[in-house]
C-alpha cells in the first residue's frame, strides 16, 4: 500500500519541478536575491505565506508586502502600483511564490520567483552572521 502512494508522490513532485524548469516565469537564486535587496532599498517584495508563516521561526523581510497566495486573486489590486516595477516573489520554499509569480504574469504584472524562499534566505542569512 505504501509503494504506491509513494510512487504517486513522487510522480507529483516530479511534474511539479518539470513544469517549474519549463517555465516562463524567471527565477532567481537566494544568494542573488539578498545581494540584491541589501544594495536596494526600493526592491519590491511580495511574500505569499499565511500571517502565521510570517510570524513563525522563519519570520519574514522588512518592507516586504504580504498577500496570502490564496487571497491573490481577490486583493490583486493592492498591487496595482507596482504593475511597472519587478516584483521578487517569496514564500516558504519556493512553490506558492512559483504559483503566485506565474498568476501574476498572466495578469501583466512582471515577477521573478525566489528559488528555496524563506527557508533559503533564513540560512543563508545565519550563515553570514
Amino acid at each position: 500500500m505504501k509503494l504506491p502512494v509513494l510512487f504517486v508522490l513522487f510522480i507529483t513532485l516530479s511534474l511539479n519541478m518539470f513544469a517549474q524548469s519549463n517555465s516562463d516565469v524567471p527565477t532567481i537564486p537566494i544568494d542573488e536575491f539578498i545581494n540584491i535587496i541589501e544594495k536596494d532599498s526600493s526592491v519590491i517584495i511580495l511574500d505569499v505565506r499565511t500571517p502565521a508563516e510570517l510570524a513563525g521561526p522563519l519570520g519574514k523581510i522588512d518592507k516586504a508586502i504580504n498577500i496570502p497566495i490564496q487571497e491573490l486573486p481577490d486583493r490583486i489590486n493592492e498591487l496595482k502600483p507596482y504593475k511597472d516595477k519587478l516584483i521578487y516573489v517569496i514564500c516558504r520554499t519556493q512553490n506558492r511564490s512559483f504559483a503566485s509569480s506565474q498568476f501574476l504574469n498572466k495578469n501583466g504584472f512582471n515577477t521573478v520567483c525566489v528559488i528555496g524562499g524563506m527557508t533559503e534566505y533564513y540560512n543563508k542569512k545565519n550563515e553570514r552572521r
